[in-house]
């Protein structure tokens, strides 16, 4: 099982530079001047080659990129060109507020997915594995972004049910409740797409255990309906637990979208914020935290799933 870490622990090295490589040599040939950005376009060249001087893009672009990484290793991950705080107190509020949404978000996909999934499994040709198969159908073929719209316009304009963004209401108590009201919509436009594919992996990987060799011993030996389900669900674990993982990722990186619309001071939000200001330490910084978990996530599935099959391990 050490062997076994440290293969993953290696591999996840040049992983995460080959993406903040590819991001930084991205972001840099975006067109648009950070500098006139944050001076204006029509700020003298003295102050504009001092800042630049200062900022170090003077410099080749892969000297800058070795430097950037160099501190990057010692926690050092630069200033913020439009705030002109450190990437790291910028990001660090904004990541607790994505692992809250990506939080919620990941509770309604495993709650959902695997509802849907084992109703599709355990009627496969009744109405509830029609029902099972078309509403995973629609959620895994729905935009993200067409689904916060939509909520939007429904929930939150029409119904006016729940707030269309935000965390809390600016003449609210500030508290748990009201924090639970705004975390709703995003939560579910970002779970929809992960809940659909969810649900079709688990319905595939327990109806074949439903109606196979393991279900039919179980049922020879005595075990009651109740009992058989518990075993063959177990046996479908790795299945969830491989697509699960899966998705708690896509939902960490992929939650742009949503927290842009629903105005959530996340990740997302700052990074979307940081490409239109042209901020490219605060980029840099942003996709490292979210490489970083990414790869952290794809660990952890992989040590669950070596531990509950070892057959893996080798």
């Amino acid at each position: 099982m050490t062997r076994f870490l440290l293969r993953r622990l290696l591999l996840a090295v040049p992983t995460l530079i080959g993406v903040t490589a590819v991001v930084f040599a991205t972001v840099a040939l975006v067109p648009g001047d950070p500098v006139a950005a944050f001076l204006g376009p029509g700020a003298p060249p003295a102050a504009r080659a001092e800042l630049a001087a200062r900022l170090g893009l003077d410099r080749p672009l892969p000297i800058r990129y070795l430097s950037w990484l160099r501190h990057a290793a010692t926690g050092d991950l630069g200033t913020s060109i439009s705030a002109q705080r450190p990437v790291g107190q910028l990001l660090l509020p904004a990541l607790g507020q994505t692992l809250l949404l990506t939080a919620a978000a990941f509770a309604l996909v495993l709650a959902g997915g695997v509802l849907l999934g084992a109703a599709g499994a355990l009627r496969p040709r009744g109405a509830a594995g029609r029902l099972s198969g078309t509403l995973s159908t629609l959620a895994v073929s729905a935009p993200q972004y067409s689904v916060a719209l939509v909520l939007i316009a429904v929930v939150s304009v029409r119904l006016r049910w729940l707030p269309a963004g935000g965390t809390h209401d600016a003449f609210g108590d500030g508290g748990a409740a009201d924090l639970l009201r705004h975390l709703v919509l995003p939560a579910l436009a970002a779970a929809v797409v992960p809940l659909g594919l969810t649900a079709r992996v688990f319905r595939a990987a327990l109806g074949p255990l439903l109606t196979g060799d393991l279900a039919d011993a179980l049922r020879a030996r005595g075990l009651g309906r109740a009992a058989v389900l518990r075993h063959c669900v177990h046996n479908a674990s790795p299945a969830l637990l491989t697509i699960g993982g899966l998705q708690l990722a896509y939902l960490l990186e992929g939650v742009v979208f949503v927290e842009t619309l629903f105005a959530w001071p996340g990740i997302g939000r700052l990074l979307y914020d940081a490409l239109s200001a042209r901020d490219l330490p605060l980029v840099q910084g942003g996709v490292l935290v979210v490489a970083v978990a990414f790869v952290g996530v794809n660990l952890a599935v992989d040590t669950a799933h070596a531990l509950i099959d070892p057959r893996v391990r080798s």
